[in-house]
């Protein structure tokens, strides 16, 4: 099969159409520190004890990784961004990155914001065609792990577990009533069959004319092929449709170190080839049952974003097809992004906001995860550099 003729991921006049020199010149800053671990470590190291001591550096991580990463410090502070994304085509999925709230107020306070982007994607839903959430924003991680191990809950917990199904109903009814998709984001093996209960038990609720609760599946994980399947044959039997993001998976070496500190087996797959198949396949899967179904391609592999362009152009899926969306990180693989939007498929950003200091656990992970990840943070600095080059030389 051969590659879509429109489709090319190298045009960065077209992936950085939307960052002024300055902005691209400060992303060349940002990846040339992740692109050296050692430069990477040394500089989160340095951050995280001067947030400790309440030294001030909450400016210097505003003007740089924070602007880079993240929309604002607020959901109206994001609307410029919003606005820019949507010149291009590309849609902003709000995303609510406030960590470490768990207590009940810490909960009711995730749950409203979520409320709040659900109503703001209501009023622009072009510029904002889904909201997103993490149960583990609205719920006691301990007590998920304590229902997936199907340990007997005392009054207290059932009374809290009855508030957390009362969060996430609230949210998914208002989204349903909005007509705003919404997605339920994926967690730790440990904690993820209450959290795919509760997805399902959603969708059963809310997407009987098309889905718009949408749960997420970690490809690098051995059983979700299997999941995902029966996920759609469970949605056909009872007649409502299923939705879906597929990604790769965003929690390995804390899986594969706790599978191995406690003695099970590793619910990863063996290695990267293992979960590219997996991902290729859930595509295939999934464009195969459009007619009962909708899904989203969370991913910055180029080849698998490739790949659905393909097997759309193969079934004769038109690219603006409300069923089928690109999404990547804010900041990340605009490559991938702003070529597939410019070809006429559905993309969207998805876009961290929060304050400076609540929103640093993401940023420490986005850093890491460039860092780790191998070519990640390259790839991004010869597209960057390349755009810089071409813009000297136009």
């Amino acid at each position: 099969m051969q590659a879509h003729p429109r489709i090319s991921f190298e045009d960065t006049s077209v992936a950085f159409s939307y960052k002024s020199n300055a902005a691209l010149r400060k992303a060349n800053f940002i990846f040339s520190l992740v692109n050296h671990p050692w430069i990477s470590s040394i500089a989160i190291g340095s951050t995280r004890l001067a947030l400790k001591l309440h030294l001030p550096v909450e400016g210097l991580i505003k003007k740089t990784a924070f602007d880079h990463f993240c929309g604002g410090v607020s959901i109206d502070n994001c609307d410029d961004e919003i606005r820019t994304l949507s010149r291009y085509g590309v849609g902003t999925i709000l995303d609510y990155s406030v960590e470490g709230e768990a207590s009940e107020t810490g909960f009711d306070q995730t749950l409203e914001e979520t409320l709040r982007t659900i109503r703001k994607a209501k009023s622009n839903p072009q510029g904002i065609p889904f909201s997103v959430f993490k149960v583990t924003g609205l719920a006691d991680m301990e007590l998920l792990e304590k229902i997936q191990r199907q340990d007997a809950l005392s009054p207290a917990e059932t009374e809290a577990y009855q508030r957390v199904q009362k969060r996430v109903d609230t949210i998914c009814q208002l989204a349903h009533a909005s007509n705003i998709p919404v997605l339920i984001d994926a967690e730790e093996t440990w904690i993820q069959e209450p959290v795919d209960a509760l997805a399902y038990e959603m969708m059963a609720r809310y997407n009987r004319g098309k889905a718009i609760v949408f749960n997420t599946y970690q490809l690098y994980r051995k059983a979700t092929l299997q999941n995902l399947k029966d996920a759609f044959r469970e949605a056909s039997a009872k007649g409502y449709h299923l939705g879906a993001k597929l990604v790769r998976g965003a929690y390995m070496e804390k899986e594969r170190a706790r599978a191995a500190e406690m003695g099970y087996e590793d619910p990863i797959q063996p290695d990267k080839a293992a979960s590219d198949k997996a991902f290729n396949e859930a595509l295939e899967f999934s464009i195969a049952n459009l007619h009962q179904m909708a899904f989203m391609c969370g991913s910055h592999n180029e080849q698998s974003n490739l790949y659905l362009t393909q097997l759309m152009e193969q079934h004769g899926i038109p690219g603006n097809d409300d069923r089928v969306w690109f999404a990547q990180l804010y900041g990340m693989s605009d490559n991938i992004s702003f070529n597939l939007a410019k070809a006429g498929y559905k993309v969207a950003k998805y876009m961290p906001y929060g304050p400076v200091r609540s929103v640093m656990p993401y940023l420490f992970r986005r850093a890491q995860e460039n860092t780790s990840v191998a070519g990640q943070s390259s790839r991004e600095l010869i597209l960057i550099r390349k755009e810089l080059q071409r813009r000297r030389s136009a």
